[in-house]
């Protein structure tokens, strides 16, 4: 292979086989190592973005117009800002369009160069997309020169070298570093995030990375929130008397984090607690009740993936981002398999028979239906209801 480069490139995505992919940089100047996967999402690139869940990813956008409505200090998920705690690189077709929407107050590349995030632009999507179908998700470097400098026999060793996401504890990272509390709710479909009335349960979230809109449709559904570290006791978290407990979403191997965690996630089931997972926590709610967790070749990525609430029938559509999935064969009988991704049958739900315990794989607070899972905060307060004594919210 040539390891010439085509006049005017300022951007490279360097695999770690030694494949080079040549555009425009765009966003921070540098280079960034980790995980390429494919976002099919036709909105929403801000929010996958900031999404710790991305941490040690390189995000290709199937959908080649993006940036079109800009970005705003709204819309970011991470609690942190930083984008070392979030996706670390992104992959256009198009160079991003400037801004066009009445919220914006930056565009994409601005905002990116602000956070440090390296992008390329001007590349064949379509056929890393089917790279990755194929063969994998690929370990790559992504690079930004604006003279177009690059060392590429360097960059394809450094990728080669990077040992990846399996056995990697990314949450203890992209966790808060001390509790906090959290009140705002929903957007109010208008012009901004609500502000939910008198709370009605006490609930503890566990961030292993987690999103700011799990926390506003907690809050929306008459949660007073504390949120504590990725690492805090299950005899510091019952000190609180919390009405329910969440499992965050978050980055990195679930086996690696479940290697501290699922140990107090144990502690908290049997404390007849209700227990609600989202994505990583849902993958470590299954391992503390026995199942397994597998990498993934190609991951879930995107937000229109059809997956079956079994309980009811019901298929809706949902946003998803996970490299690892709850092995559906390894389910003991003491768990309910409660919904299915439509897509591949890989398993997207759990709940522990006779107890307030659930999860879910896909990211209910991210409305692509626009609200197709919203319901899933109402389960958990039902029951919170249900073990407090309270009356259902109508």
């Amino acid at each position: 292979m040539s390891r010439d480069l085509l006049p005017g490139v300022t951007g490279v995505l360097v695999l770690a086989d030694g494949a080079v992919l040549q555009g425009q940089g765009v966003g921070a100047v540098g280079e960034a190592v980790g995980e390429v996967c494919f976002n099919t999402a036709m909105t929403g690139y801000q929010e996958i973005l900031t999404d710790p869940s991305y941490m040690a990813q390189i995000v290709a956008f199937t959908f080649p117009h993006v940036g079109n409505v800009g970005t705003n200090v709204e819309d970011i998920e991470q609690i942190s800002g930083s984008a070392e705690t979030a996706a670390r690189g992104a992959i256009f077709r198009d160079l991003p369009t400037p801004p066009a929407n009445w919220r914006s107050d930056a565009d994409l590349a601005v905002w990116m160069a602000r956070r440090g995030v390296v992008g390329l632009a001007g590349v064949d999507t379509r056929a890393l997309t089917r790279r990755i179908r194929e063969q994998g998700m690929p370990h790559a470097v992504i690079a930004h020169h604006p003279e177009g400098r690059f060392d590429l026999d360097a960059l394809s060793a450094r990728a080669a070298a990077w040992n990846g996401l399996e056995g990697l504890d990314l949450a203890k990272d992209a966790s808060c570093l001390q509790p906090f509390t959290w009140e705002e709710g929903l957007w109010d479909g208008e012009s901004a995030y609500a502000r939910p009335g008198a709370p009605k349960y006490d609930v503890v979230v566990i961030d292993y990375g987690v999103k700011r809109n799990i926390l506003r449709a907690l809050a929306s559904v008459g949660a007073r929130i504390t949120v504590v570290p990725a690492s805090t006791p299950a005899d510091e978290i019952l000190a609180r008397n919390p009405d329910g407990v969440m499992l965050s979403n978050g980055p990195g191997d679930p086996a690696a984090t479940g290697a501290y965690a699922v140990p107090q996630i144990r502690a908290l089931l049997e404390s007849g607690k209700p227990v609600f997972g989202i994505c990583l926590g849902h993958q470590m709610l299954s391992l503390a009740l026995g199942a397994r967790t597998v990498k993934m070749e190609q991951g879930h990525h995107g937000a229109n993936h059809p997956v079956k609430d079994l309980t009811t029938g019901k298929v809706e559509i949902v946003s998803m981002n996970h490299g690892f999935t709850v092995d559906r064969a390894s389910l003991p009988d003491t768990l309910e398999e409660t919904h299915i991704s439509l897509f591949d049958g890989t398993n997207a739900g759990i709940a522990l028979k006779g107890r307030p315990v659930f999860s879910v794989q896909h990211h209910p607070e991210a409305s692509p239906g626009p609200t197709d899972s919203l319901y899933l905060f109402e389960r958990f307060a039902r029951l919170m209801d249900a073990a407090t004594g309270q009356e259902p919210t109508p």
